[in-house]
C-alpha cells in the first residue's frame, strides 16, 4: 500500500509565523517613532523629503489604502507587482490574503476569496462589470498583462456604490491615467522566457511590452499607451482518469482468490457500503505554444480646472495552440471483471478486466480568446459641494476553439485495438495509477501492423459575454451646509446589460467507428514511432521507465486524418463515412442568455467620536431588479444506436428541425451595507462590517431546455435542463479587524468573517423515458446474445455480445445495431437546478508586513483560514450543492532591496478544494473533483544598472512542484500534471 506521511500543515505554519511577528512588532515601533520623528524634525527645518520608490514605496502605499478605505479592503499597486515573480494579473493577486489562485497549464488563471470560487467574485476595470471569458461568469486573468496597470483593489465587503456579483469579493483592476502623471513617461522592456519542459517549441521565447504617457497643452491632455506580447512554449505531461462509476455491476462467481473485499458484511453476506471503478486510465503529454497581446489607448482632456474626460480601449488576444499525444486503455463493467481488490472505501486499487480496448490518440486545435472593452468616463466638480461622476462602457470577451488557420476545429483522432484479453488497472503503490494490455499476440506490446481505426471525432465550439454598462453617480460634500457629522452622501443609479451567447458543434465520432469493421491496412507500420516513457511523468513515484506499460507510439495527426477520409468514403461507410467537419449534421447546441439589472443606490459617510476614540460610518442600500431571458435551440433525439462494442451514439431528426425553446425568469434584491472604523490610537484601528453580496446562478443552470448525452452509453444515460427563475446567491456578511500599524509600510493584522448564503443552487435527479428512444442494452435480443455465450461457457462481455448479436443478424448492413419495438424505453438520470438551503462559512485571515527599518531588507506573510457546513459529502450518492474553491491559503514574500539590488522570495499554498462537481464518465450520482493541496516557490532578482536601466532574473515553480487531484477519496485518482520550472531574465529601460 502507498505510505502516508504526517505533516505540520503549511497554513498553521504560516499562521504561527504570523502571530510570532505580531509579537515582535512592538520591538519595531520604536525604530518606527524615531524614523517618524526624523521625518517631522526635517520638514521643520525645510529640508526637502523624496518619495520613497520601489518596493518599500508600493509597501507604504497599499498600506496607506488598506488603513484610510471603509470595510476590509486590500490593494497591490504597480511598482510590487512589477518586481514579483509573476506571469499574470491572477498571480499577483494571490499575494493577497485570502485570495488564491486555480491554474491552467502551470499558471494561475482564476482566483477564489475567503473560500468562494471564480463565479463568486467579480472582477471590474476602473470600477466597470466586466464580462466572463466566453459563455461564464469567470474572468480568466491569465490573459491580461501586468503591464498598464496602476493597482489591484480587492473589496471584501460589500459597497452600495459597486456592481454586484462579488459575494466573495470585487477586483478593482485601476489602469494608468496620464493626467494623474503628467509629463513625459517611456518605459520599454523586454525578456527571454525558457520553458523547462519545452521539447518541440523553442527553446527562449520573447516578451516585450512598452508604456508611454504624456501631457500636453498645461497639463490638460493627456494621452497614455502600453502595449505588450509575449510567446510561451512548454509541455505538459499528464497521467488522468476521466471519472468513477459507483456501483457498477460486480461478478457473482468470481473465484474468491481473485477478489479482495475489505468492507464490512450484513447479516445476509452482502458487503455494505458503495464500491466504484475507473472508467478508463491515460496518459499523454501536450506541447502547447501560446502567445498573448495587450494594449490598452487612453485620452484625456480637462477643458477647465473641475472637468475631466477619458475615453480608453483595452484589447488583449490569446492563442494556445496545442497538440498532443494520449494512450491508455477504456472499461467496461459487469461480466468484463476476473479479478479485483477494493479498499475501505470500496474505491478499486485492482481490477482485471476483459474486453473493450486501448488506443493511442493525436489531439490538434487552436483556442482564442479575445476580450476588448471601450469606455467613456466623465467627472465634472459643480462646485465644491457637489461633483457627478458618468461612466458607460461596452466590452466583451470571447473563446473559440476552432481557430487554427488551417482546419478551423479542434481533431481528435484515435487508434488502436480491441484484440486484446484483459487489462490490468494497479494502484497498490507508487503516485500514479498503473495499467497493462494482454493482447492476443501474446504479450504487453501492440505491434504497428495491428494498429486500426477506432474514431475521430472534430469540434467548433464559440462562447461569448457582452456587457454594456450605464453608470452615473453623485457625490455631495457636507462641508458647511448642516452641523452633523455628515461628510458624504453618495448616490446613484445604473443599468448593466449583459448577454451570453454559446453553440457547440460536433461532428459525432466518424469512422467505423470501435474497429468494426477492421481497418488496420488503412496505415502502413512506417506511420508510427516507437517511444519509451523515459522522463515521464518521473517527479512521481512509478512514473518513467517504472510504468508497467512504458512505450508508446506516436504519428502524424495530419496524415491520419487524410489517410481515413480518403479511405472511409461514403460509398463503403454509408452515415459512418469519414468526415472531419464538426458542422457535418449542423450544430449540436446553440443557447443564449441575457441579463438586464437596473440598480439604484445610496450611500453616507459620518465621521465623530466615540467616547474619545475617532470613529467613522459608512451606511448605504442597493436595490437591484433583474430580468432573465434564456433561448436554447434544441434537437430532436430519435435514437440510440449501440455503434461498436464500447460506442452508443444518439441519432438525431435533421438539423432544420430544431425546437427553440424561450423561457423567462425574473428576481430583485436589496443590498444593505454598514462599515465602521474606530481608531483607538493613532497605530491601533478597529473595523466592524455587515452587509449583503450576491452572486447570480451559474449560466448552464439558468438555460432552459433540455440536454441528453450524445453518447449514452450503460451507466452514463445522463441529462440536464435548466432553470431560468433560480435566485442569485444572497449572503449576509459579518466582518470584525483589528490591524496594528505602527511604522510607515509595516502592520499586523487579524480579522474573523461570517458569511450565511441563502439560495444555494442544488441539481435534482429524475428518471424520465423519452417516447421513441429505446433501449438495446437489456434488451430481448441482448439476453438472447448472453444466454447465447454463456450457453457455450463464453465470458459475455460487452464485446462478446456486441459480436454475438451481429452473428445472430441483429446489425444493419453498415454493422450497427438499432433498436427494435420490443426493446424497452431508456432510462435518463436527468438533472435540474433549483435553490436549496442556507449555509454558513466562516474563517479568519492574520497577516504582518514589516519593513526592517532602512537596511532594505522586508518580509510580508499572510494566512486564510476557512471553514463551513457547505463541503461535499463523499459518502453519500445524491447530488449535492456544495461550494467550490473552499480551501484554507497562506502567502509569504521575503525581499531585500537597497544599492540598485531588489531581491524577492516569494511562496504561495493552498490546501485542497473541491474543484467541481461532475465527472467527465462519472456515473449520474455526479461524483466530486479535488485538487490536492500545492504550494510553488519563486523568486525574481533586479539590478538596476543605471537610474534609467534595469535588468532582471526570474524564476517560477523553482521546485517543480506538480499538480494532482481526485475524486470521492484519495485513491479516486483523477489527474497528475508535470509542468518543470521556468526562467526568465530581462531588461527595462526609461527615457
Amino acid at each position: 500500500m502507498k505510505k502516508t506521511t504526517f505533516m505540520k500543515s503549511p497554513v498553521a505554519a504560516a499562521v504561527s509565523v504570523v502571530l510570532t511577528a505580531g509579537l515582535m512588532a512592538p520591538l519595531y515601533a520604536q525604530e518606527a517613532d524615531a524614523n517618524q520623528n526624523e521625518q517631522e524634525q526635517a520638514q521643520q527645518e525645510n529640508v526637502e523629503v523624496l518619495e520613497v520608490r520601489g518596493i518599500r514605496g508600493s509597501l507604504a502605499r497599499s498600506t496607506d489604502f488598506k488603513r484610510n478605505s471603509d470595510g476590509v479592503v486590500d490593494a497591490i499597486s504597480a511598482e510590487e507587482i512589477g518586481k514579483f515573480p509573476d506571469t499574470n494579473l491572477a498571480e499577483s493577486l494571490q499575494r493577497i490574503t485570502g485570495v488564491s489562485v486555480s491554474r491552467v497549464n502551470g499558471e494561475g488563471s482564476q482566483i477564489t476569496v475567503r473560500g468562494f470560487g471564480p463565479d463568486f467574485n467579480l472582477v471590474t476595470l476602473n470600477g466597470r462589470q466586466m464580462p466572463g471569458t466566453g459563455y461564464t461568469r469567470s474572468y480568466n486573468l491569465e490573459n491580461l498583462s501586468s503591464v498598464g496597470v496602476r493597482s489591484l483593489e480587492v473589496y471584501k465587503t460589500a459597497r452600495a456604490a459597486t456592481p454586484s456579483g462579488g459575494l466573495g469579493a470585487t477586483v478593482n483592476i485601476v489602469t494608468r491615467r496620464p493626467l494623474a502623471s503628467p509629463g513625459q513617461n517611456f518605459t520599454v522592456m523586454g525578456k527571454g522566457i525558457h520553458d523547462s519542459s519545452v521539447e518541440t517549441g523553442d527553446d527562449v521565447t520573447p516578451e516585450i511590452a512598452a508604456i508611454y504617457s504624456d501631457t500636453f497643452a498645461d497639463d490638460r491632455v493627456g494621452v497614455a499607451f502600453t502595449v505588450s506580447q509575449s510567446r510561451r512554449d512548454f509541455r505538459v505531461q499528464q497521467a488522468n482518469i476521466q471519472g468513477w462509476q459507483a456501483n457498477v455491476g460486480l461478478p457473482d462467481d468470481l473465484d474468491p482468490s481473485k477478489v479482495i473485499d475489505p468492507r464490512p458484511i450484513d447479516e445476509e453476506g452482502n458487503p455494505v457500503g458503495n464500491h466504484f471503478f475507473p472508467k478508463d486510465m491515460n496518459y499523454g503529454f501536450a506541447d502547447l505554444a501560446t502567445e498573448r497581446t495587450n494594449g490598452q489607448l487612453t485620452l484625456q482632456f480637462a477643458p477647465i480646472d473641475d472637468l475631466v474626460i477619458t475615453t480608453d480601449y483595452t484589447a488583449s488576444r490569446a492563442l494556445t495552440g496545442r497538440e498532443a499525444f494520449g494512450w491508455g486503455i477504456w472499461n467496461e463493467f459487469g461480466g468484463n471483471i476476473n479479478a479485483y481488490e477494493l479498499d475501505e472505501n470500496g474505491t478499486a486499487v485492482y481490477a482485471d478486466i476483459a474486453g473493450n480496448d486501448a488506443s493511442f490518440t493525436a489531439e490538434k486545435g487552436t483556442t482564442e480568446v479575445k476580450a476588448k472593452s471601450i469606455g467613456l468616463n466623465i467627472t465634472y466638480d459643480v462646485n465644491d459641494d457637489l461633483r457627478l461622476w458618468f461612466d458607460a462602457h461596452d466590452s466583451s470577451n470571447s473563446t473559440d476553439d476552432g481557430a487554427d488557420p488551417g482546419s478551423g476545429m479542434f481533431g481528435q483522432v484515435i487508434l488502436g485495438s480491441d484484440q486484446l484479453r484483459s487489462k490490468i488497472y494497479d494502484f497498490r503503490t507508487g503516485d500514479i495509477p498503473q495499467m497493462l494490455v494482454n493482447w492476443n499476440n501474446g504479450t504487453n506490446v501492440l505491434a504497428p501492423s495491428e494498429i486500426d481505426s477506432n474514431f475521430s471525432q472534430f469540434f467548433r465550439r464559440e462562447g461569448e459575454s457582452n456587457v454594456k454598462q450605464y453608470q452615473l453617480k453623485g457625490d455631495w460634500y457636507n462641508y458647511n451646509t448642516f452641523d452633523v457629522p455628515l461628510v458624504k452622501i453618495t448616490a446613484g443609479l445604473s443599468r448593466t446589460d449583459q448577454d451570453l451567447s454559446g453553440y457547440t458543434a460536433w461532428s459525432g465520432l466518424r469512422g467505423g467507428p470501435g474497429f468494426n469493421p477492421s481497418f488496420t491496412e488503412i496505415f502502413p507500420d512506417g506511420m508510427f514511432t516507437l517511444n519509451r516513457t523515459g522522463d515521464f511523468l518521473d517527479q512521481f513515484a512509478g512514473g518513467g521507465n517504472n510504468l508497467l506499460t512504458n512505450y508508446y507510439y506516436t504519428y502524424d495527426y495530419d496524415e491520419a486524418v487524410a489517410r481515413q477520409a480518403a479511405y472511409l468514403t461514403e460509398e463503403l461507410m454509408g452515415s459512418d463515412a469519414y468526415m472531419p467537419n464538426p458542422f457535418f449534421d449542423g450544430i449540436d447546441s446553440n443557447n443564449s442568455l441575457r441579463e438586464v439589472t437596473d440598480a439604484i443606490f445610496i450611500q453616507s459617510d459620518w465621521e465623530f467620536e466615540i467616547g474619545r476614540y475617532p470613529a467613522e460610518l459608512n451606511f448605504g442600500l442597493r436595490y437591484e431588479q433583474t430580468d432573465v431571458t434564456s433561448n436554447v435551440a434544441q434537437r430532436v433525439e430519435r435514437q440510440v444506436n449501440w455503434v461498436s462494442a464500447s460506442e452508443w451514439i444518439m441519432q438525431y431528426e435533421p438539423s432544420d428541425q430544431v425546437n427553440f425553446l424561450t423561457l423567462t425568469g425574473e428576481h430583485d434584491v436589496l443590498l444593505p451595507m454598514l462599515d465602521l472604523k474606530i481608531e483607538f490610537t493613532d497605530e491601533l484601528v478597529g473595523r466592524f462590517s455587515t452587509g449583503k453580496t450576491i452572486a447570480r446562478a451559474p449560466l448552464g443552470a439558468l438555460a432552459g431546455g433540455r440536454s441528453l448525452s450524445g453518447s449514452p452509453k450503460p451507466g452514463s444515460r445522463s441529462g440536464s435542463t435548466g432553470n431560468p427563475n433560480l435566485l442569485p446567491y444572497e449572503s449576509t456578511n459579518i466582518d470584525l479587524a483589528l490591524e496594528y500599524y505602527y511604522a510607515p509600510g509595516s502592520y499586523a493584522s487579524v480579522g474573523y468573517f461570517r458569511k450565511e448564503v441563502d439560495n444555494f443552487v442544488q441539481n435534482t435527479i429524475t428518471e424520465i423515458t423519452v417516447d421513441g428512444l429505446r433501449d438495446i442494452f437489456e434488451g430481448p435480443r441482448y439476453q438472447q446474445a448472453v444466454a447465447s455465450l454463456e450457453g457455450r461457457g463464453e465470458q459475455a462481455t460487452s464485446t462478446a455480445i456486441f459480436d454475438e448479436m451481429i452473428a445472430l443478424g441483429f446489425g444493419n448492413g453498415e454493422g450497427v445495431i438499432e433498436p427494435a419495438a420490443d426493446d424497452p424505453l431508456i432510462v435518463w438520470q436527468v438533472s435540474q437546478p433549483s435553490n436549496t438551503d442556507s449555509k454558513t462559512v466562516d474563517g479568519f485571515e492574520v497577516a504582518v508586513q514589516h519593513l526592517f527599518g532602512e537596511s532594505g531588507f522586508g518580509f510580508g506573510v499572510n494566512a486564510t483560514v476557512v471553514d463551513g457546513d457547505v463541503k461535499f459529502d463523499v459518502d453519500s450518492l445524491t447530488q449535492q450543492a456544495p461550494l467550490t474553491g473552499l480551501s484554507d491559503s497562506a502567502n509569504l514574500q521575503a525581499f531585500y532591496e537597497d544599492h540598485g539590488w531588489s531581491v524577492k522570495l516569494t511562496y504561495a499554498w493552498r490546501d485542497s478544494y473541491l474543484i467541481g462537481v461532475g465527472q467527465a464518465q462519472g456515473s449520474a450520482d455526479a461524483p466530486p473533483q479535488f485538487a490536492k493541496s500545492y504550494g510553488q516557490w519563486d523568486m525574481s532578482i533586479n539590478y538596476d544598472v543605471t537610474d534609467k536601466f534595469t535588468v532582471f532574473l526570474e524564476g517560477i515553480n523553482l521546485t517543480n512542484e506538480t499538480e494532482e487531484g481526485y475524486g470521492r477519496y484519495e485513491e479516486q485518482f483523477l489527474f497528475a500534471r508535470q509542468y518543470g520550472p521556468r526562467y526568465v531574465f530581462g531588461a527595462r529601460y526609461s527615457f
